[in-house]
């Protein structure tokens, strides 16, 4: 991969820590959101730019709950009339009927309902603009912030996580935003109007209708108590579910050439089965809600049917009363359903956001500092001046790293896997912090760089190559986005490129596919390298650039970096100690520390580590 202050590799495939943000053996548990209140807080103060819009969706709702509520009420006047014609009628007394005003009745009752719906539809359309622009806003965030986050957290934390955030736990939020958030004002509306009118019938049959509440209200916490639990961890699982899909189809062709397919349908299955039950669990208990309330809502019925027929013996209300107030029960029930219902939504929508707004606070990269140095031209000095580093704080893998580069200098690290040259490079390019003592580049110390400013100056090719779905005009052109299509296609050439994409069908215009299995390894290697050459950079950095190609695409490589390398500070992390023979200097790592360091031929003669090195493998290349 070639970068001009772009750098993803290490977090498409850095090494797998501890996973964070409550992994299993938490959630197994069977944990709860660790603070409801504080996240709906933090929910309702990212609303804080909606208040206006919130504030008429508002309105709109308890008007079109006013009209609807008013309907019932009205409605029974037109029975009540209805009822005393028939009566009248069959008594043989009166004028039977006054279909008049039975009509005048209907027609406000219909024009109540009218406004009801127009209200409901303009609040729902004002909704959906706001929770899908703060849908927009979270997502926004979330990819301003991965940008920001030091190269630890992903080191720590796997793919699917942060994938899982930005779509799952977004989505999450968003619906219940564009659908919940109304209902829920409607429905504490609906209970209040409603309770006052049914006051205004009967405060008898009103007392005993409000009996069910309490036992509604017990059945509410009951099950809320229960699903709260696995609605966290179904959204946790799913999270986990996300991560391990993306990662088996990442590393696809790796897992079944080492007969991972078990290993990874097993581990599959665990997330899988834990997210089955967690999310059979929470649906079915909160699909309870509706049929137990709806049992006591009908035993509420049956006693408030009693008690009407008997009021209305007595005279005490009128049949149009008792028909209004039943509708009145049903609408008063159905609103403590939805409110019962929308509790349970807030749990796993709490436990979403929480998520969210846990990656949003999470600790981020240590800010440029305010007056940055900006030099005119950079001329490759660098220095380590005894530089002390460890991923974590308790494990220093770089002791006391000291070296003075002098620019336009060639310089070679080399050394047993895990002897810490990749890690001075991260160093050198600011993905990490040093923990004691200083890099210098051109005598200024790299914290006093802008990290974008700090990383144009380099141009990387890595051994873990970095393409994407694009042509491959276009992935050679990334190094330097203003390029033309004639300074591409010469940088090409300069890397050996141009001569094997001219004998494929599209040539510069093939689209790799997302996989880039339609080119081979060393094809990959040379694009990432045409990369580098285009950026035209004033340091170099090269870690195994050449080692996915075969030997004879290896010496014309070599003769094209050399020619890229002239005049330019550059840093080689070498496998085949055979192609660093001509660096101005090598240094020899071991356990974090430079053991030796010199030309080739001086250090073959001191027959110290790097001659083992070297031998080691030159018996091997011999063997083979």
């Amino acid at each position: 991969m070639t970068t001009h202050g772009r750098m993803s590799s290490s977090a498409r495939r850095s090494p797998r820590g501890p996973m964070r943000h409550g992994g299993p053996m938490a959630m197994m548990k069977g944990d709860t959101a660790r603070d409801f209140k504080g996240t709906m807080k933090k929910l309702f103060d990212y609303l804080g730019a909606y208040k206006a819009g919130i504030l008429i969706v508002m309105v709109f709702a308890i008007a079109s709950t006013i009209f609807s509520i008013a309907g019932p009420k009205i409605l029974g006047r037109a029975t009540t009339t209805l009822f005393e014609g028939v009566m009248a009628s069959l008594a043989g007394s009166g004028e039977g009927i006054d279909f008049d005003a039975i009509g005048q009745i209907l027609l406000w009752t219909g024009g109540l309902y009218l406004a009801s719906t127009l209200f409901s539809f303009i609040q729902g359309w004002i909704m959906s603009g706001i929770s899908t622009d703060i849908t927009y806003r979270f997502r926004k965030d979330i990819a301003e912030k991965i940008n920001r986050m030091p190269f630890k957290y992903f080191d720590n934390t796997s793919q699917g996580e942060v994938l899982s955030r930005i779509t799952n736990d977004v989505d999450t939020v968003n619906q219940t935003l564009n659908q919940s958030l109304s209902q829920m004002i409607t429905s504490l509306v609906s209970v209040i109007g409603v309770l006052v009118m049914m006051f205004t019938i009967s405060w008898k049959m009103t007392l005993v209708a409000l009996t069910i509440i309490p036992l509604s209200g017990l059945i509410v916490i009951l099950v809320v108590r229960q699903s709260q639990k696995y609605f966290n961890q179904q959204q946790e699982y799913l999270g986990h579910v996300n991560g391990h899909v993306e990662e088996m189809f990442g590393s696809h062709l790796v897992m079944k050439a080492f007969n991972g397919e078990a290993d990874s349908v097993r581990k599959f299955s665990g997330f899988n089965d834990t997210l089955y039950s967690s999310a059979w669990k929470s649906q079915f208990l909160s699909g309870l809600m509706m049929p137990i309330m709806r049992v006591v809502g009908n035993l509420g019925y049956v006693v408030i049917s009693i008690l009407g027929g008997y009021l209305a013996i007595q005279g005490a209300i009128t049949v149009g009363d008792i028909q209004a107030f039943i509708q009145y029960v049903n609408s008063f029930t159905r609103p403590i359903t939805q409110i019962a219902n929308i509790s349970n939504i807030l749990q796993q929508t709490a436990a979403a956001a929480e998520r969210v707004f846990e990656f949003l606070e999470e600790e981020e990269e240590i800010p440029d500092v305010e007056n940055p140095v900006q030099p005119d031209e950079i001329k490759g000095h660098v220095e380590f001046r005894n530089v002390q580093f460890g991923y974590q704080p308790d494990e220093i893998i770089i002791k006391d790293f000291s070296a003075d580069i002098q620019p336009g200098q060639k310089i070679a690290l080399v050394g047993p896997t895990g002897a810490g040259k990749t890690t001075m490079v991260k160093l050198l390019m600011r993905f990490y912090d040093v923990n004691q003592g200083a890099i210098l580049v051109d005598d200024h110390n790299i914290k006093d760089y802008k990290r974008e400013d700090l990383r144009c100056m380099f141009g990387m090719v890595l051994q873990d190559t970095w393409l994407y779905n694009d042509t491959i005009m276009e992935n050679i052109r990334y190094g330097r986005p203003d390029a033309t299509d004639q300074e591409v296609i010469q940088a090409a050439k300069a890397a050996h490129v141009d001569h094997f994409v001219r004998t494929l069908s599209d040539g510069y215009n093939l689209v790799l596919n997302e996989e880039v299995s339609n080119i081979s390894q060393g094809q990959k290697q040379l694009l990432t390298i045409a990369r580098a050459i285009i950026l035209d950079p004033s340091m170099l950095i090269l870690d195994e650039a050449t080692s996915s190609v075969d030997t004879r695409t290896e010496v014309l490589i070599q003769k094209a970096m050399d020619t890229l390398m002239k005049n330019r500070t550059s840093f080689i992390i070498a496998h085949r100690l055979s192609t660093i023979r001509n660096a101005d200097r090598i240094l020899v790592m071991d356990q974090g520390d430079i053991v030796e360091q010199g030309k080739h031929e001086e250090l073959l003669k001191r027959n110290g580590f790097y001659a083992e090195l070297y031998n080691s493998q030159f018996e091997t290349e011999v063997a083979g």
